[in-house]
C-alpha cells in the first residue's frame, strides 16, 4: 500500500485552512446582519469552526474536505477500514495544531508515513481506494 507523503498532506491542510477562513467570513457576515446575537454565541461559532472542523469530519466521514480533494482518508492504524472516533480525533487535531509542521518530521522516516499526531492517536492517513 502506498501512503501519502508530506507534500500531499500539506496541500490538504492548506486547502482546509482556506475552507475554514471562508466559513469564518460567512459566519461573520451572517452575524453582522443582527446586532442581537450575544458575544459568547459568536465566539462559540468561531471556536467550533476552528476546533471542530477537522475532528468532526475525520470522525464522521474519515477526513476533511482537503483530505477528500486529495484522495486521503484518516483511519485507525490497527484497522485501516475503520474511522477514528471523535474522542481520538479531537486530541489528534490539538496535537497537530500545537506541534505544527514539527509533527510532520516523522512522515518521511516512518514506514507508513505517519506524523507524530498519527502515532500518538494510533491513526494513519492513506490514499482512498
Amino acid at each position: 500500500m502506498e501512503y501519502p507523503r508530506v507534500f500531499v498532506r500539506v496541500k490538504a491542510v492548506v486547502f482546509d485552512s482556506f475552507i475554514q477562513i471562508a466559513l469564518i467570513i460567512i459566519i461573520g457576515q451572517l452575524f453582522s446582519i443582527s446586532n442581537n446575537i450575544p458575544s459568547f454565541i459568536k465566539a462559540s461559532a468561531f471556536i467550533l469552526v476552528f476546533i471542530g472542523y477537522e475532528p468532526l469530519l475525520v470522525s464522521s466521514v474519515g477526513g476533511t474536505l482537503g483530505h477528500m480533494i486529495f484522495g486521503l482518508r484518516v483511519l485507525k492504524s490497527s484497522d485501516e477500514q475503520s474511522k477514528i472516533p471523535f474522542y481520538i480525533a479531537l486530541p489528534r487535531f490539538l496535537l497537530k495544531w500545537l506541534l505544527g509542521f514539527i509533527s510532520l518530521f516523522t512522515v518521511m522516516s516512518e514506514k507508513k508515513g505517519r506524523a507524530i499526531h498519527d502515532l500518538a492517536s494510533n491513526s494513519i492517513v492513506i490514499y482512498k481506494s
